[in-house]
C-alpha cells in the first residue's frame, strides 16, 4: 500500500500567476507511488468543497454507501467522514485530509544566482588578461520536471538545437567569454519581464528574440525555434531559469548533475527541480565532461551537487594538463557535417596551441 501523506497547499505553489488567476484556498497531496515524495503527477489536486464549509481531497474519494437506514458510511473506512458536495448529491470520503498552508507555509528553494565567470581581472595594453584565466567555464543553471509549481507542465523538457555551437573563429570564444550563455540569460529575461507585465506569450517571445539578436550573433541561434521554445515555456508556467536552461540544455550545452527537492512542506516534497551546469559551447560542455576525470584537483568535489553545482572553468596550467587523445569528441564532429574530421582536428590544435601561447608566462 501506498504511504499517504495528508497535506492542504496553496495554489500560489502551483505555478506563476502573472494574469491575477485565483488561487484556491486547499489542496491536498499524496505519495502514491511511494517514493517519499507528493511531486509526481496525480498526486496533488485542491480540495473540494462540501457543504457546512468542510472541504475533502480528491483523491482516492469514494462515494459513501447507505445502509437500510438511509445512514452512509465510508466504504474506506469507518474512520474516514462521509461529506456532502456542497452542491448537493451523494456523501463521499475520501482517505486523504488537507492542511492550510497559511499555518503550514510552503518552503521555497531559490534557484543558485550564478552569473557565470565574469572579465574582472587586470589587462595589459593589448587587452590579454593577466590574473586567473578560467577556460571553458559554465553556469550553475536549474530546471523544473513537473510538480506542484510548474502545474505539472515539464519545464526540463529539451526543445531541440535552438542554439549552435559558439567556438567560431575567435581565440578569445575558449576564455573566460560566456557570450552564448549570457546572450540566452538576455533574452529568456527580456522574455519573461515582459510576459510577467502582461504582454503576450508571442510579444514576449519577440522581445526575447530581439534581445538575443543583439547579444549573440544571429548565424548562432535559430530565431524561429527559440521564439516557439519562448512561447511554450511561457504558457506553461516557467520561470526565467526554466527557460535559460531549457534553451541551452536542449542544444547539447549543459551537463545534468542531479534532481533535489526545490519546493517543499511540512517536510515533504511536492516539487523537485535538475542541477546542472551550462557552458557556453557544446565543445566545452564536452571536454570538461572527459577532462574533468584527468584532473586530481576536481576529485573531492566533482561536479558539486544538484542544488549546488561546481561549475568552474579549468585553469591555464589544468588546461594543458589535459590529454585531448583520451577524449572522444565523436559527439562534437557529428555537429560540423560540412568540415572533414582531420581539418577540424588541426584547427582545433592550432586554437588550443595559440591559445596557449598568449597564457604561458
Amino acid at each position: 500500500m501506498s504511504r499517504r501523506i495528508g497535506l492542504l497547499l496553496g495554489l500560489a505553489a502551483f505555478a506563476l500567476a502573472p494574469r491575477g488567476i485565483a488561487q484556491a484556498a486547499q489542496i491536498c497531496a499524496v505519495d502514491l507511488n511511494g517514493n517519499g515524495d507528493a511531486a509526481d503527477e496525480g498526486e496533488m489536486a485542491s480540495c473540494v468543497a462540501m457543504a457546512a464549509g468542510a472541504v475533502q481531497c480528491p483523491i482516492q474519494q469514494a462515494a459513501c454507501l447507505a445502509d437500510e437506514a438511509g445512514r452512509y458510511g465510508c466504504p474506506l473506512g469507518m474512520a474516514y467522514q462521509c461529506l456532502t458536495p456542497a452542491a448537493g448529491g451523494t456523501p463521499s470520503c475520501s482517505p486523504n485530509s488537507c492542511t492550510d498552508t497559511d499555518a503550514n507555509p510552503i518552503e521555497e528553494e531559490a534557484p543558485v544566482d550564478d552569473p557565470g565567470p565574469v572579465n574582472d581581472g587586470a589587462v595589459d595594453a593589448d587587452g590579454n588578461c593577466l590574473g586567473t584565466i578560467e577556460i571553458f567555464g559554465g553556469r550553475a543553471l536549474r530546471c523544473r520536471p513537473p510538480g506542484a509549481s510548474v502545474t505539472f507542465q515539464n519545464c526540463c523538457k529539451d526543445k531541440g538545437k535552438i542554439v549552435k555551437d559558439g567556438m567560431g573563429e575567435s581565440l578569445s570564444s575558449i576564455t573566460t567569454k560566456i557570450a552564448v550563455a549570457k546572450g540566452v540569460f538576455t533574452g529568456m529575461k527580456a522574455a519573461y519581464t515582459a510576459f510577467k507585465a502582461g504582454a503576450t506569450a508571442s510579444e514576449a517571445a519577440s522581445a526575447g528574440a530581439n534581445a538575443i539578436i543583439v547579444g549573440l550573433d544571429p548565424t548562432s541561434i535559430a530565431i524561429s525555434l527559440a521564439i516557439n521554445f519562448m512561447m511554450e515555456v511561457l504558457l506553461q508556467g516557467c520561470d526565467q531559469q526554466d527557460m535559460e536552461t531549457g534553451m541551452l540544455r536542449g542544444s547539447g550545452m549543459c551537463h545534468e548533475i542531479g534532481t533535489y527537492c526545490s519546493s517543499s512542506i511540512l517536510g515533504v516534497c511536492i516539487q523537485k527541480a535538475k542541477g546542472h551546469c551550462c557552458f557556453n559551447t557544446k565543445l566545452g560542455r564536452i571536454i570538461q565532461e572527459q577532462g574533468r576525470p584527468q584532473l586530481k584537483s576536481f576529485n573531492d568535489l566533482g561536479w558539486g551537487t544538484a542544488k549546488h553545482p561546481y561549475c568552474r572553468g579549468f585553469t591555464a596550467e589544468e588546461f594543458q594538463s589535459l590529454d585531448f587523445s583520451r577524449m572522444d569528441l565523436s559527439e562534437y564532429y557529428a555537429d560540423i557535417e560540412a568540415r572533414a574530421q582531420s581539418d577540424i582536428e588541426i584547427d582545433m590544435e592550432d586554437k588550443v596551441d595559440a591559445y596557449l601561447s598568449l597564457i604561458k608566462p
